[in-house]
């Protein structure tokens, strides 16, 4: 099946591309929306980011009539900023994000990032990383595992899996996905087995999210890459659950609220200073009726712009 981009024509279409300018795609994947704005581009360049070694395998064919306009780089997006001066840019106009895991790395088994299949508990996006799942849920202490799950997945029954992680992995260590699903049945009521849903999606997601240090990536690499927006550059960023979005949300609205002044200071409108960033969407962006019926996976995406005006 083929990968389809979510909220591809207005991510693309939010940075207003310049045909000599300079972009990243903090996240390339297989390479949907780098492929979209590469085609906009003249004498420009793009800067590809993404931590998968095969996501950038796979998108080098996908991209391979651009290859004179785009960049691949294997790094994690915190590292934008030492990435691109490494290379001698010290400024971009503009940066898209697509966050969270890519459908092929869902629909892979042997990637072990889904409850849907059996398969070793790994879930790294960096495959050359040390810690994976496994580590995760087969060393951490009950207290650790509970406050994962609490921040990360926000599941109300953390500490029951928890505690009912630890009690399995006595006996031998828990070492694949339907293993942790079956533990994590084991740990919830009936009332809740009984809800729509599958119940270990919020326990995958918080692994997932430790393991891959995805929250504190993205306020760092999101933070530094719209430090080296160029004047009236944007960045435009998709998220698909709500702690993503929140920390996009929050960084845009610090970045687009002018500096606090004390009324009381004798000081004329020209003289207070101003914000130097603009959201460019006040309510995300989501995706339309078409898409929603084609991609599924398009049903949580929110859409979010800032440009930087000062």
């Amino acid at each position: 099946m083929e990968h389809q981009s979510v909220l591809l024509h207005e991510t693309v279409d939010l940075l207003q591309v310049r045909k000599d300018g300079i972009y990243v795609d903090g996240t390339l994947g297989r390479g949907g929306h780098a492929k979209l704005l590469c085609s906009k581009l003249e004498n420009g360049h793009l800067y590809a980011f993404d931590k998968d070694e095969q996501a950038l395998q796979e998108s080098a064919e996908v991209l391979h009539e651009y290859r004179d306009k785009i960049t691949l780089i294997h790094a994690d997006y915190k590292s934008i900023r030492r990435e691109l001066e490494s290379r001698g840019v010290m400024g971009i106009d503009g940066i898209m994000m697509d966050l969270g895991v890519s459908s092929p790395q869902f629909d892979d088994p042997a990637r072990g990032f889904s409850y849907r299949f059996d398969a070793k508990l790994d879930m790294r996006m960096d495959q050359t990383q040390r810690i994976s799942a496994y580590e995760v849920v087969n060393t951490y202490t009950a207290q650790q595992l509970t406050a994962i799950l609490r921040e990360y997945g926000e599941e109300r029954y953390a500490s029951s899996i928890a505690r009912h992680i630890v009690q399995e992995r006595i006996k031998s260590p828990i070492e694949t996905t339907l293993q942790l699903v079956d533990v994590i049945r084991q740990s919830l009521p009936n009332s809740e087995l009984r809800k729509k849903g599958h119940p270990a999606k919020q326990t995958f997601q918080a692994l997932r999210i430790e393991v891959n240090d995805e929250l504190t990536s993205l306020r760092a690499g999101l933070s530094d890459a719209c430090q080296m927006l160029n004047l009236h550059g944007k960045a435009a960023v998709i998220t698909f659950q709500s702690l993503e979005d929140r920390i996009v949300k929050t960084l845009f609205k610090d970045l687009s609220t002018a500096p606090f002044v004390e009324s009381k200071l004798p000081l004329k409108a020209s003289q207070m200073e101003q914000a130097s960033f603009s959201l460019l969407n006040k309510h995300p962006i989501l995706a339309k009726s078409e898409e929603l019926e084609e991609n599924h996976r398009s049903h949580s995406a929110k859409l979010r712009g800032i440009e930087k005006i000062r």
